[in-house]
């Protein structure tokens, strides 16, 4: 569902303000036009993606990249909340954690997530995987429209 403009809306879900500034350097080094949105913690999160408060116009994303190590809500507690929500469980939601417990992968998975992807510290690395997830997600897979 793209905007008005064209962008696809990718929310990223992250409290590493490092992570942050490296996914969105990585995103702006790919062909698609995107529009980050970030919250940094899953209380947060959950305000945006409900349109509590001061987020009630705020528009859904086409695509949620979720950290599972996060402050006031555990991205855990966060993706069972996404997955549950007929509103929202429809957004394709990727696990992006430096986490590789098999423990966290496979309950991940049991919540539904759509994609489990181990962060990088390397730098190369990590502009390849994000470079792959825009590839996939925004360019070849097919999204449902917002509200479905």
């Amino acid at each position: 569902m793209p905007t008005e403009t064209g962008y696809k809306r990718i929310f990223l879900i992250e409290d590493n303000r490092g992570d942050i500034r490296l996914i969105q350097e990585a995103l702006k080094s790919t062909a698609a036009q995107c529009e980050v949105i970030v919250a940094r913690d899953g209380m947060e999160a959950m305000a945006y993606l409900r349109q509590d408060g001061e987020f009630a116009e705020a528009t859904l994303p086409d695509l949620i990249l979720l950290d599972l190590n996060l402050p006031k809500k555990d991205g855990r507690e966060v993706l069972a909340e996404i997955k549950s929500d007929p509103a929202l469980k429809h957004i394709p939601v990727i696990v992006l954690s430096t986490s590789r417990n098999e423990e966290d992968i496979s309950k991940s998975y049991d919540l539904h997530v759509n994609c489990y992807i181990s962060k990088s510290r390397n730098l190369s690395e990590l502009f390849k995987i994000v470079r792959g997830i825009e590839e996939f997600w925004l360019e070849t897979a097919t999204l449902p429209s917002e509200g479905k």
